[in-house]
């Protein structure tokens, strides 16, 4: 079978879903990678560095390819490109894109949705969503170290101490703990709050601190490991404290998201204009909304002197290990899919291809290289 791996269009999106070191594993599969001409350019992958590995590039990654491995969604002419019967392995955010998913149906092909995979053990290697997390958490801190008038770590010189930056983070998920970890490297002193009673042990074995809200409810974690929506009463009392503690620190990251919903407020306008002038709000939640109702998707900005950061696609600004890390959680679902022999094998009964499948439809003549 053929394995296509096109160029991103997203303005800005510098990661590539398959990168050079990938493709051997893909080859021993007895799969044929057509990587489209320049696809991983901007991710400082050549295309001789692909045909070294074992990879053909051609200047169309849709049109003969089984199953084609992307990052984003794809748009309606790229869905309009993908061959019949083909199988589409990307994030896809089906519940927030009916339409898309009605258009790959009506093409017949099969839709693999990477943040769809199930949270469980078995899957761990697949779960991009966990690995691009990790990612921005990590960005994330950077960013603030940068826009910050002060530094993170206590400094003693002649000059007298310097006592070190105080960063709160807000969501303990991959991407809350991975900026715990990183602002505690570069020395700041770090909190942490999460929902979620079961992730305190985790912030405190990072050398954080658990900040404890009383908002009423004592665990709002779902059955997937994710946190629940909490009722209207709570989040008031929620962000009513929030407001009380924020203005302590000078870093507040925000990774709080909700599967399928917008982004739940955390900070609100009042809580910001309470800030000190100079403190800096990284919300890693712009994409669904933020965190922070004065975040401004896709924009940084200042407000009474407090900076706030919606950059959007954090992960493509590290393009060689988010395209790195990515590509091998594909890798390890492609190895679910496909037999030693080379064959598509879309088995519903498995939990990890049932839940990831938007779109059930298995072609029954697959392409053979």
């Amino acid at each position: 079978m053929k394995i296509g791996v096109p160029k991103e269009t997203v303005a800005g999106e510098r990661r590539v879903a398959m990168v050079p070191d990938a493709v051997p594993a893909l080859v021993k599969m007895k799969l044929d990678v057509l990587v489209e001409s320049g696809a991983g350019a901007a991710a400082y992958f050549a295309n001789a560095d692909y045909e070294k590995a074992g990879a053909k590039i051609v200047p169309d990654a849709f049109a003969a390819a089984d199953i084609v491995v992307k990052l984003h969604k794809p748009t309606a002419a790229e869905v309009d490109r993908l061959r019949e019967g083909a199988v589409l392995i990307s994030f896809l955010q089906a519940a927030t894109n009916p339409e898309l998913v009605q258009r790959l149906a009506t093409r017949k092909v099969t839709a693999l949705s990477m943040d769809a995979v199930p949270r469980i053990s078995r899957a761990q290697s697949m779960d991009a969503l966990s690995s691009q997390a990790n990612v921005a958490g990590y960005k994330a801190v950077l960013i603030a170290a940068e826009l910050l008038p002060k530094f993170l770590p206590m400094m003693t010189t002649a000059a007298g101490t310097i006592r070190p930056a105080k960063v709160l983070v807000l969501g303990a998920g991959v991407a809350g703990l991975q900026a715990i970890a990183t602002a505690r490297r570069l020395g700041a002193v770090v909190w942490a709050y999460d929902v979620r009673a079961a992730v305190k042990e985790q912030i405190e074995s990072l050398g954080a601190k658990f900040l404890e809200l009383d908002i009423g409810t004592k665990d709002a974690e779902s059955a997937g490991g994710y946190a629940k929506e909490l009722s209207a009463e709570d989040k008031r009392r929620q962000q009513e404290q929030l407001a009380a503690k924020t203005k302590e620190f000078d870093v507040v990251i925000t990774t709080a998201a909700i599967p399928g919903k917008p982004a739940p407020k955390l900070i609100t306008q009042n809580t910001v204009a309470g800030m000190r002038p100079g403190s800096v709000i990284v919300d890693l939640a712009a994409e669904t909304g933020g965190n922070c109702e004065a975040t401004k998707p896709g924009e940084v900005i200042t407000i009474n002197g407090v900076t706030i950061v919606g950059t959007l696609n954090l992960p493509a600004t590290l393009p060689v290990h988010a395209s790195q890390l990515y590509a091998r959680n594909v890798t390890e679902l492609l190895k679910l899919i496909v037999t030693k022999d080379g064959q598509l094998k879309l088995d519903f009964s498995d939990e990890i291809i049932r839940s990831a499948c938007v779109t059930p439809v298995v072609s029954a003549t697959p392409t053979v290289a």
